[in-house]
């Protein structure tokens, strides 16, 4: 009854259940795995104490960025040079930019420092100078932005001045020197007033470190890879089951037989034959009711 299975067709829809139904308790067990990942990272996260507690160390140590040192302070040393606003940041449930000053520093590299948090649009802003000579700042570590950052702007089109993201890929396409692949964010106003209307921007986690949307999202994807595996089986069976009662009806006689061609003219055939074995009686009959017959009984005819 299964010797269908063996069939090219089936050949192909087999070779397909064997390889789908591995592939997605794979990317099921894999989702499942970033999602723990996650967990721990979380867990470790908590566990370990505060990074902005912990002793400034130069900006060079500290390189490259990782969820170590992701928000250990950091000291540089230089001089302010280009200043760019970032538009489209939240701070306090209120909409406003940030405001980001490249520092030069001995090396020829520049460092982004956000200098603060200011309401409002970008466009027209008024913003406090940096200062003015060598300074020395000391900031909570971040690592570059990307597309999937929150306020990240990746669509471009912004006035001259502004930035959507806050990177070195963004950033040394703008200025004539070299940029850090980090910024840091000063935890307070600057000294002297010159920042004092701006509000410290707070470090965020590094990515992939909490349980935001991100993990829960790995999460459901694992649900749904196993429903995936779960329904390929699913389907196949009911194939194959319904493939086995099509062979059994077929088997014990069950679906009927398909007329064959010319079968709708069998009937005028049959009529033929029975119109030809007309006997004497019925044509003396049909002659007698004929009333141009010389037989024809005029008395016998009934009135109407």
């Amino acid at each position: 009854m299964y010797r269908f299975l063996l069939t090219p067709r089936w050949w192909g829809i087999n070779l397909f259940v064997v390889l789908a139904i591995p592939f997605c308790v794979f990317m099921g067990t894999w989702q499942l795995g970033r999602f723990e990942d996650r967990v721990q990272s979380h867990e470790q996260a908590e566990k370990a104490p505060d990074p902005s507690t912990r002793a400034a160390k130069p900006l060079d140590e500290l390189l490259p960025v990782d969820k170590v040192t992701s928000g250990r302070p950091a000291t540089a040393t230089g001089t302010y040079a280009d200043q760019f606003l970032v538009p489209g940041r939240k701070l306090d449930d209120r909409q406003g930019f940030y405001v980001l000053n490249l520092l030069r520093t001995d090396s020829g590299k520049a460092l982004p420092v956000v200098r603060g948090w200011l309401p409002g649009s970008a466009t027209d802003a008024r913003v406090p100078t940096a200062p003015k000579g060598e300074v020395t700042v000391v900031g909570d570590l971040q690592a570059s932005e990307n597309t999937r950052s929150d306020g990240v702007n990746a669509r471009g089109g912004l006035p001259s001045g502004q930035i959507g993201m806050i990177s070195a890929a963004t950033l040394v396409n703008l200025v004539p020197y070299d940029v850090y692949d980090a910024w840091v964010t000063l935890p307070e106003a600057e000294a002297g007033g010159a920042g004092g209307a701006m509000k410290p921007v707070p470090a965020a986690a590094p990515e992939g470190s909490g349980l935001d949307l991100k993990a829960f999202q790995n999460l459901g994807y694992t649900g749904e890879w196993f429903v995936f595996a779960a329904f390929v089986l699913f389907m196949w069976f009911r194939l194959v089951r319904r493939e086995a009662e099509a062979e059994r009806d077929i088997a014990l006689g069950l679906v009927p037989e398909e007329p064959g061609p010319g079968s709708q003219d069998a009937p005028e055939a049959r009529e033929g034959p029975e119109e030809a074995q007309e006997g004497p009686e019925d044509a003396a009959k049909g002659a007698s009711e004929d009333p141009s017959s010389p037989d024809y009984d005029v008395a016998s005819t009934p009135v109407r």
